[in-house]
């Protein structure tokens, strides 16, 4: 065994989405930091559709965005359609989303990573951890080499013993021409429960064999939105080879490319239900629980029988390759099925397949294994994220990789810990769901997973968080300076609003007529400040009785929210609690009692128990 003799503060695992944003964070803090990754050929890789945000999934990339991180300014670098998804919706649920040239996102951050002080990239598969103790003091690769570090965040992906499935033929590995990591064997020695997901995508076609007159149209928004808050950072150059687009005189340029939509049919439905007994997801094959929010063809065909037809976008790769991505259609049926489904399509009778849909079964680690800074409370220093936590999508495993990274390194820094709650943002919601309740299926944020969704809007996201990253050190100074700058117009804007007038009326009324929009302001009054200030006010006045409601609600919830629970307590000791939750409790240990009201199996009975004894028993050790 070879021992590296440079010692690091924070050694990350994997370098998907979860991983990039682990080690970034962990850089901004100043902690010297290993990227570990299978391939290196692969870092970034968008193993699914190359799209990034979308409902309530867009509303995290911005939170990333807001904290420092690099995944909205990517998007927003190789973005090759964007569009704001709601927008005849209320604010809350409005969401950007962004199709990106798939190989330039992933080379863009490859580039970002190699370029990054403080940060080591290397090629290594992890097979164990290093203790020392009890704690984790680094990791070991297949090749014998042994790296020290004082913390280490796993973001394994679908690696853990992966196993693909087309039809009913299966081989090893955690995506299609990448091998298969062991890692889990070494977690579960440790005393980790480890458990078996599903996931799966569709086949690629060659859109040159796509008939995209029978098809309709899909085009980007004019202009087009942005994912990231700071309003330059797209500068082009010669040897900036994989940034497609660019700021100029303050508007975003970007050369849009259209997405396609067609439908599955009878014959399509047909084709499928014939051959079931050939799918794994069918036969008994696959172990794993699949995403109840993103089925398989057969799955819709299956469950849905009185659909006589469902949707499918066509969406390009990137500018460069003539590989479309069949969203909608992703299945682990067999070759021979997949091609005779995919050609009783319309626009697609004549498709070539490039790349067959599968599915794959990994390893992943039930979250209530894990604090709320999501280190586990089984190995201290050891952080998980991302798919490994039981979630799926891109934009969750970026954000848990940013929270694990985060309180990875200042937990070595000796600095306090790094948790947003449930009210502040979705990023908090998610995290707060996987170590509270958990997830019996690969877990997908919506919307309507957070209470205070009102207040959790995608264009307030900076005003959310940006002095949060600032105060544990993850925002740039330039992202500061740019925050504080927007901070003083917004507050200019509001000390204007009754002042001027439209129609004889002053603009804190104006606006709360639902005809008037920021679009019609006089061009003089409207060229006063630019238009995301307009919109924020627009929306704050117009949904102004509704958000403080939302606001009362939340100053309630927030006492009993906050109100600490004594670490390690003993839920034998409470008279009258029932066994389940006594188990429950014990098992996840929530640090406050609202996240102890969130535990399934835990009543209001219980909880009313618990309240009074905390009162009684504990007080002294409990502040006001």
């Amino acid at each position: 065994m070879f021992s590296y003799p440079k010692p690091y503060d924070v050694i990350v695992i994997g370098a998907g989405h979860a991983g990039i944003e682990a080690a970034l964070a962990a850089v901004r803090l100043g902690c010297e930091t290993l990227l570990l990754t299978q391939n290196a050929d692969t870092i970034g890789q968008m193993s699914c559709n190359p799209a990034i945000g979308g409902l309530a999934k867009g509303h995290m990339v911005r939170e990333i965005d807001a904290l420092g991180g690099a995944m909205g300014l990517n998007a927003d670098a190789t973005g090759i359609q964007f569009r704001m998804l709601n927008t005849t919706k209320g604010p809350s649920v409005r969401a950007p989303r962004a199709q990106c040239d798939k190989k330039a996102y992933q080379f863009r951050l490859k580039a970002q990573l190699e370029a990054t002080p403080l940060l080591d990239l290397k090629q290594g598969n992890v097979t164990r951890l290093i203790l020392q103790g009890d704690a984790v003091a680094g990791v070991e690769t297949s090749f014998g080499v042994a790296f020290t570090g004082h913390a280490v965040v796993v973001t394994t992906g679908t690696f853990m013993r992966g196993l693909l499935h087309v039809g009913l033929r299966n081989q090893s590995g955690g995506r299609m021409g990448d091998t298969v990591s062991t890692f889990s064997d070494c977690l579960r020695e440790l005393g980790f429960e480890v458990a078996r997901f599903k996931t799966g995508t569709p086949c690629r076609l060659l859109a040159n064999t796509i008939d995209f007159e029978k098809c309709q149209e899909q085009i980007g928004d004019d202009p087009p939105p942005r994912f990231s808050f700071l309003p330059g950072d797209l500068a082009i150059n010669d040897s900036e080879l994989f940034t497609l687009n660019r700021m100029k005189d303050g508007k975003f340029h970007v050369e849009q490319i259209p997405c396609w939509i067609t439908h599955t049919n009878a014959q399509t439905h047909d084709i499928i239900r014939e051959n079931l007994h050939q799918s794994p997801l069918y036969s008994g094959r696959i172990e794993g629980v699949g995403p109840r929010y993103c089925p398989s063809i057969e799955d819709k065909v299956v469950k849905f029988t009185e659909k006589t037809s469902h949707q499918l976008f066509l969406e390009p790769e990137g500018r460069h390759t003539g590989e479309v991505y069949v969203n909608g259609a992703s299945t682990s049926l067999p070759y021979d099925v997949q091609y005779r489904f995919i050609r009783s399509v319309r626009g697609l009778e004549r498709a070539e397949i490039l790349r067959p849909g599968y599915a794959v079964e990994y390893d992943y680690c039930p979250p209530t294994q894990l604090q709320r800074t999501l280190e586990t409370k089984r190995v201290p220093g050891l952080y998980f994220a991302g798919q490994i936590n039981g979630t799926s999508g891109y934009e969750e495993a970026a954000a848990q990789g940013l929270v694990a990274g985060a309180n990875a390194a200042l937990k070595r820094l000796g600095k306090a810990e790094f948790v947003l709650a449930r009210s502040e943002a979705y990023i908090g919601v998610l995290i707060d769901d996987l170590v509270t309740v958990g997830t019996l299926e690969p877990y997908r944020m919506f919307t309507s997973r957070a209470e205070y969704r009102l207040l959790l809007r995608q264009d307030n996201a900076d005003f959310r968080l940006t002095g949060r990253a600032t105060g544990c050190g993850l925002a740039s100074p330039e992202r500061q300076k740019h925050f504080e700058r927007k901070k003083l117009l917004h507050n200019e804007l509001l000390g204007k609003l009754q002042r001027w007038r439209v129609d004889g009326i002053p603009l804190s009324l104006w606006f709360k007529r639902p005809e008037n929009r920021r679009q019609n302001l006089p061009s003089a009054i409207r060229s006063e400040f630019p238009d995301p200030i307009w919109d924020l006010v627009e929306t704050d006045l117009k949904y102004e009785g509704y958000i403080h409601r939302q606001e009362e609600q939340l100053a309630r919830a927030v006492r009993h929210e906050r109100r600490p629970i004594p670490t390690g307590l003993d839920y034998c000791q409470i008279r009258g609690l029932r066994r389940e939750a006594v188990e429950k409790l014990a098992a996840i240990q929530p640090a406050t009692l609202g996240q102890a009201s969130r535990i399934s199996g835990v009543t209001p009975a219980d909880l009313s128990l618990l309240a009074v004894w905390l009162g009684r028993g504990y007080r002294e050790l409990i502040p006001e």
